[in-house]
């Protein structure tokens, strides 16, 4: 059967998956050493969230692989994935709950940092819009939620190595260049390019939305 090599993976979304490596990386060395790097931390809260919002809309307006709908982890999807009986190209349904759960994840510490504070000298964003002992319990939640976040990453990269090592499967390689060897059964047809239009338009509310919780226009 002849294989063909196709765009899997369009450029917003591998540039968004190693910007949220790298910050998430960045924040979580930044929150451990803290003191004059907590600022930082914020900051790169900031990046994280708007990443995160930026990926939720592309998974309305991304291209054919790249939309929620294509990969939701479905009672039947993971069924069929258990049996043996799924054949698709982009996430499995396995992968695809790994990906949710570490989206949920980041969303809740991102909430969480809003609100939180160090009993020392930074507060978040949003910390006007509760009471201390509500923004103490949030700080609290904030830190579980690393430990979660942790345990997740580890599975996930336990799993790309998995499939690099054992199925003989780079999962890497496609995230880099957006494309995957698949046998001509596989292809669903013209994934489409991406839309500049969509993509403008996603950035812009996540940029907006950034910038008015941390312009402070949010007031009680």
């Amino acid at each position: 059967m002849k294989v063909i090599q196709q765009m899997v993976w369009d450029w917003p979304l591998r540039l968004f998956h190693w910007l949220l490596v790298l910050s998430v990386v960045g924040a979580y060395i930044t929150g451990e050493l803290g003191g004059s790097l907590t600022e930082l931390h914020s900051l790169l809260g900031a990046l994280i969230l708007g990443l995160l919002i930026f990926r939720v809309l592309w998974g309305f307006l991304g291209t054919h692989y790249v939309r929620f709908v294509n990969f939701f982890p479905t009672p039947e999807r993971l069924t069929a994935y258990f049996r043996g009986d799924w054949h698709g190209v982009g996430h499995n349904p396995l992968g695809a709950l790994s990906i949710f759960a570490l989206l949920l994840v980041l969303i809740a510490l991102v909430v969480t940092g809003l609100f939180a504070n160090d009993d020392i000298a930074f507060n978040g964003p949003l910390f006007h819009l509760v009471d201390k002992s509500s923004s103490d319990s949030l700080s609290g939640w904030h830190g579980w939620l690393v430990t979660i976040l942790l345990v997740l990453v580890g599975l996930h990269v336990g799993a790309i190595f998995y499939y690099l090592l054992i199925k003989k499967n780079n999962l890497i390689l496609p995230m880099v260049t957006g494309n995957k060897l698949l046998r001509s059964d596989q292809i669903v047809g013209s994934v489409g390019s991406c839309s500049i239009r969509h993509l403008i338009i996603a950035i812009y509310i996540a940029l907006t939305i950034v910038w008015v919780i941390w312009s402070g226009l949010i007031t009680d």
